[in-house]
């Protein structure tokens, strides 16, 4: 993921502290019933340079979902922003996962992104055909319009997920800079609010603003993109670690959390990390992955 990249330089200069929490998460965390469950992934699993690392020796390409789903419970699934699957493939998919592990499917780019979600029923229609194929192993569906949509185009976005099935889960991530000029904008929040459709949190170096702190539900949905294991991927974690812990006290019910590198291949270190912390801090009795070159097998 390039959002939101630094030089090595300006990382040593940022900020990195989470902001307070506006009143409104904690008045919405108050709704929940608490007794957080956690889903913890990467963005996708077709890492060959995770074979020998986190996969077993000589692993086969085809072979990698079944190993990913071993060790985590979800993946976020930025491989259906490029290319809407077909029914077939996803229950491919599902049939190399176990019981109780989600997949977060991205809405396709032919819709968010080249059609701008206008006059898209044909495709949204096929996306839905497909991805309920799922059945209870999927998890809240990933919207990200366009950059360019921001407020002055919410009516189209609200009218894109007005048109969306209320009982489909659905997270919505926005990328334009007027929607965080105070915070996070309130009628997008008072439109998730009222409809139960949550906001998704992306904390990358270069995009301090999109830290936004807003919940619209009792649950988190964190992307997190790290510097390739610099220090600051580390003491950012354990602040996160911190605010989560906080938000479980106040009733959270669910923590979407996913992680991003710039170079992918230091996600599996950092969930562990992220784990580990959590285990300790906030009660939690999570599995971390196991890392080959840790010098411990599965």
């Amino acid at each position: 993921m390039e959002f939101g990249r630094v030089s090595e330089q300006e990382l040593e200069t940022i900020n990195f502290t989470l902001p307070p929490d506006p009143a409104v998460t904690t008045e919405v965390l108050k709704t929940g019933k608490g007794n957080t469950q956690f889903w913890i992934g990467c963005a996708k699993w077709g890492r060959k340079d995770w074979v020998g690392k986190l996969y077993p020796p000589g692993t086969k390409d085809k072979d990698f979902l079944e190993h990913y789903a071993r060790l985590f419970n979800c993946i976020e699934m930025n491989a259906t922003f490029y290319k809407s699957p077909a029914p077939a493939d996803v229950l491919r998919w599902k049939s190399k996962a176990p019981k109780g592990f989600k997949f977060f499917p991205k809405f396709p780019q032919t819709i968010t992104h080249l059609k701008r979600l206008k006059n898209t029923g044909v495709e949204t229609g096929a996306f839905l055909e497909a991805i309920t194929e799922f059945g209870d192993s999927l998890g809240p569906i990933f919207l990200m319009p366009h950059p360019q949509m921001g407020v002055k185009h919410f009516d189209t976005i609200r009218g894109f997920m007005d048109d969306f099935p209320q009982d489909v889960p659905l997270f919505l991530e926005l990328r334009h800079d007027d929607v965080y000029a105070n915070g996070y904008d309130n009628n997008v929040f008072n439109y998730l609010k009222t409809n139960n459709r949550g906001t998704i949190i992306t904390d990358a170096a270069g995009k301090r603003d999109y830290v936004h702190m807003h919940l619209s539900t009792p649950e988190c949905f964190i992307r997190f993109v790290g510097n390739s294991l610099h220090a600051s991927d580390y003491t950012r974690i354990d602040d996160w670690v911190q605010r989560i812990k906080i938000w479980m006290e106040q009733g959270l019910e669910k923590c979407y959390f996913f992680m991003h590198q710039h170079e992918e291949l230091h996600s599996p270190e950092l969930i562990k990390y992220l784990i580990e912390q959590l285990n300790q801090h906030c009660g939690t009795t999570l599995t971390p992955p196991r890392l080959y070159n840790e010098g411990t097998l599965f």
